[in-house]
Order: C-alpha cells, then sequence, then structure tokens
C-alpha cells in the first residue's frame, strides 16, 4: 500500500510535547515491542493480536513489507508512544475496505496524540483510494470511540462477548465503519479533492 499522499516523518504539537511521525520498518521492531509489553493488557484488545508477543511482531513486519499493512509510529523523545495501522486485504472479497487499529501509551492519553495519530491513519486511508473503513474496540474505550465519531465514524455492529482477554474475561466490540467514498465526492464536491494531502 502506497503514501503518495503524504510524506514522512511529520511533527505535531500535542499536550504530550513535539510527536514525530514516521512509518513503521524493520528496523523499529524492538522498539514497538518494547512499547507493545508496557500497555495494559486491556489496550492489546484493540488490535486482533497480541503485538506484545515477538512472532505475532515479527508477522506484522512481513506484512509491512509485503505492502498489506501501513503502519504508522508515534515518536516521543525516541520512544514509541503510539502505533496506528491500516490494514487491507486486496485479494479478500472487501479489497475496497481498510481496517484501522490505533493504540497510544497511558502515559500520553488525553493529550492529543491518539486524535493527531487517528487523523493521520485517516488521511492515508483517504489517499490509498478506499471506499470504506472500519475500525473495532470494546466498547468501555469512550475516548477512542469519540475520537473515531469526530472523524465521521458511525456505530454499526456490537459484537456481545466476541474478544476474550488473557485472564478470560469476555469484551463486547463495538465496530464503527466510515463510507470513505461518500467524504471524497464531497470534498470533489467542493472543490477540495487535495485537502487531505498536505
Amino acid at each position: 500500500m502506497s503514501s503518495e499522499t503524504r510524506s514522512y516523518p511529520r511533527r505535531a504539537t500535542t499536550d504530550a510535547g513535539e510527536i514525530q511521525f514516521r512509518l513503521m520498518s524493520q528496523a523499529d521492531e524492538t522498539a514497538v515491542l518494547d512499547f507493545a509489553q508496557k500497555l495494559p493488557v486491556h489496550d492489546l484488545l484493540f488490535l486482533p493480536r497480541d503485538i506484545s508477543e515477538p512472532k505475532v511482531l515479527a508477522a506484522w513486519i512481513k506484512e509491512i513489507e509485503r505492502g498489506a499493512i501501513t503502519s504508522l509510529l508515534a515518536v516521543r523523545a525516541d520512544r514509541v508512544v503510539g502505533c496506528g495501522t491500516l490494514v487491507r486485504d486486496p485479494l479478500s472479497w472487501s479489497p475496497h475496505v481498510g481496517e484501522i487499529r490505533n493504540v497510544v501509551a497511558s502515559d500520553v492519553r488525553g493529550q492529543g496524540v491518539g486524535r493527531v495519530l487517528s487523523q493521520e491513519i485517516f488521511a492515508l486511508a483517504l489517499g490509498a483510494g478506499l471506499e470504506k473503513l472500519v475500525v473495532q474496540m470494546t466498547v468501555d474505550q469512550t475516548g477512542a470511540i469519540a475520537i473515531f465519531e469526530g472523524l465521521g465514524f458511525k456505530a454499526e455492529a456490537l459484537l456481545r462477548d466476541h474478544v476474550k482477554d488473557k485472564a478470560g474475561k469476555k469484551h463486547d466490540i463495538v465496530v464503527l465503519g466510515h463510507n470513505v467514498a461518500q467524504v471524497r465526492a464531497q470534498m470533489e464536491a467542493y472543490g477540495l479533492p487535495g485537502a487531505v494531502a498536505s
């Protein structure tokens, strides 16, 4: 997947300080593993696989190299404090759909890092020509839900007892969707087709 409409690295000022956003590569494996292993277990439920496991992270890197996944890292003072991922499968029944997966370190939550990371991944998805985006998370992740609703996502499904954490407790998942093709058409109607490329 290409990121031709966005150039990286790019910087943003948040309440947590200056954050650099850059594309993740194999060279980041150790730093991302350190980030993932410090996440609260509940936060890992944002993701379909446990990225705190080295073999899962290695497979993730291979998917990035293959071009099936684009991942952005949020870095503050040479430490990964967030990761956003855009996943799509051009060989599936839904090649027009992308899934966004975001997770942010506990110590920078509520300081704008997750919001900017979500906006960056959303802009990448718009530039990738996807028609629809989905994101899923546990229903108690109200801050993340609010961020995505602010980007125009709407609840599409509630999946009861859909994920089980390491302690065996089941959690409900909410699936939010966004019709990107409709947004793109509206932007073009207003003469703003390049607005997300800045």
